[in-house]
């Protein structure tokens, strides 16, 4: 069955391949304009197209919503085939590396007859696009670092990716009778931002292993099959993600889980650790006088007869986390169930899908206490930014809805764009008339160290800023961060009490998690935002609570823990 992602992809391809054909931008933006609306949309498509209501949707005209009836019903696309047949696929390819949009790989591809990356590579070293219109040497430079910059990550998918069909696979897995224990393993378990494959563990009897890997080969979800066995079977899935399957006995199952989730590095720490405590350990079993295997029933008992205390698997990168285990100083990390509200989310008052009171009712029902809604500022033409007359009329709506709810509150926010010069894109008279304000960059990215630095200290200086959201400004597996010195500026927002943001889109999960542990050691609270557009991307906080994990977090370092009230006192406390 075809789902609502499925028909956006489609649109957003039908808006690129419509743009690269050179067709009225009028067109171009009424599909994007209907991904975007489309991402809104709560109600199965299904129905909406059976009853005929896909035009109820503002931004879907006539000829749109057939598009999408053709594709719900079908699968695919008729025009979208046709447009794909007259584009050389190395155009979409193109589309992939930073910087080159639509209008750009049209003007390599009709000028220079450039349909592939390799040409478009070659075509840079042979300084071809320093004379053409739009191009010059700085962005044909540019355009070789990105060129750079895909090929680094080509091999790897962004944690939501792959966690959503890893998901699925094991849930398909879990309901066969033959499994007796099953896990995901690898960096999914550990919750890297980025992963390579996916790796999956099971234990089951010797004589039901053949019939698990037929299953799993034939899974829907498996596009081919690299090998197959009856201990380990490695596919690739239709996303384009390297799957393995692995199936134990039941004894070896802890072992194995705690060897297969790795990281390579811890498992070397404490392999010799084991080694030095005459012990050996593999994965297939924690052995006394090298063969007397010591049975352990799970992982928190293989930790406990090594003398440590459980190492939870987003800690195992050899970090820190076998010392700390040993002196019983792993931390109480941050649960789901800690979390007490969302802070940073987006409302069509800006450039979000959802009105405020449908991502009100929708965190609501996830089971939060508060919303704290933080649309552009004016700087933010591009998303619709909002004026200082349409924020009176957003505090009244606010208002107004605060009046309905009972245990439920939303906070006036706004992410603020935070200007060149480090100064905040209102004047102060403004930004009390919020309840909390988060500061970001949102322009001018190609500053030194010293000037990006400088321009996010100053801000932090404004007694309004209670966030800065996502820090550096990376998005994972597109651009880099912009430089930065992050101690100074973690440094900076410890002495004058600001937080600082862990951005939950999985697109960008900033501030990484390497320099959480850092901000904990500093007292800086984190806030975790899902950076949400839309009611889907509410969800996405499962990814910024994944990596707080991963960043040694506990509940009392992380700003979304605090109640409604605290939140506030917090704000507050900075404007003293």
């Amino acid at each position: 069955m075809v789902d609502k992602r499925d028909v956006i992809r489609v649109l957003e391809e039908l808006a690129v391949l419509r743009e690269l054909k050179g067709e009225n931008p009028f067109k171009v933006r009424a599909f994007q304009n209907a991904a975007r609306a489309l991402q809104g949309v709560s109600e199965d498509l299904n129905t909406l197209v059976e009853r005929k209501e896909l035009t109820k949707i503002k931004g879907i005209g006539q000829s749109i919503a057939e598009v999408i009836e053709e594709v719900v019903r079908t699968g695919k696309s008729q025009e979208l085939e046709a447009l794909k047949a007259k584009i050389p696929g190395g155009l979409l390819e193109m589309l992939k590396i930073p910087g080159m949009g639509p209008k750009k790989v049209k003007a390599v591809w009709e000028k220079l007859g450039i349909t592939t990356i390799g040409e478009l590579e070659y075509a840079c070293q042979e300084n071809r696009l320093v004379d053409l219109e739009g191009f010059g040497s700085r962005t044909q430079e540019k355009i070789l670092k990105g060129i750079e910059l895909l090929r680094k990550y080509s091999e790897r998918h962004l944690i939501s990716e792959a966690r959503e069909i890893a998901e699925t696979i094991f849930q398909r897995l879990k309901e066969r009778p033959e499994i007796i224990r099953l896990e995901i393993a690898g960096s999914l378990r550990r919750w890297k931002e980025t992963i390579k494959d996916i790796d999956i563990l099971a234990s089951a009897r010797d004589e039901h292993r053949q019939v698990l890997m037929d299953f799993f080969a034939s899974l829907p979800e498996v596009e081919s099959i690299i090998a197959k066995g009856t201990t380990k079977t490695s596919v690739v899935l239709v996303n384009g993600i390297n799957v393995d399957l692995r199936i134990v006995s039941n004894q070896q199952f802890p072992y194995a889980l705690h060897y297969f989730t790795g990281s390579k590095e811890h498992n070397i720490a404490m392999r010799e650790y084991a080694r030095k405590h005459g012990l050996k350990m593999n994965e297939y079993g924690l052995f006394r006088n090298e063969t007397e295997n010591i049975p352990c029933q799970n992982e928190a008992e293989i930790f406990q007869k090594l003398g440590m205390q459980y190492i939870p698997p987003e800690l195992r990168e050899n970090m820190g986390e076998i010392e700390a285990a040993l002196k019983g100083k792993i931390p109480r990390l941050v649960e789901w169930d800690d979390i007490q509200g969302m802070i940073h989310v987006h409302s069509h008052h800006s450039d979000g899908a959802n009105s405020i009171a449908e991502m009100a009712q929708a965190t609501r029902e996830l089971g939060y206490h508060y919303l704290v809604i933080s649309d552009h500022s004016r700087s933010a033409q591009y998303a619709n930014g909002l004026t200082e007359e349409r924020i009176v009329a957003q505090h009244r709506e606010i208002d107004e809805l605060n009046r309905q709810f009972t245990n439920f509150r939303i906070l006036k926010s706004i992410e603020c764009d935070i200007l060149p010069d480090g100064s905040m894109d209102f004047p102060d008279e403004v930004l009390a008339t919020f309840d909390l304000v988060i500061a970001s960059i949102h322009s001018r990215f190609k500053m030194t160290e010293e000037e990006a630095t400088a321009r996010i200290l100053k801000a932090m200086e404004n007694p309004y800023v209670t966030i800065i959201g996502h820090p550096t400004g990376r998005l994972l597996l597109g651009r880099e961060g912009y430089p930065l010195n992050l101690r100074k500026i973690l440094e900076h927002a410890a002495r004058l009490g600001v937080a600082i943001e862990l951005n939950a889109n999985p697109h960008r999960l900033d501030l990484d998690w390497r320099w959480l542990r850092e901000a904990k050691r500093l007292g800086v609270k984190i806030a975790i935002g899902p950076d949400a557009h839309q009611v889907e991307g509410l969800k996405d906080m499962r990814y910024g609570v994944g990596i707080a994990r991963k960043g040694w977090l506990e509940k009392s370092d992380v700003l979304n823990c605090l109640s409604v009230e605290e939140l506030l006192q917090f704000a507050h406390a900075r404007r003293r």
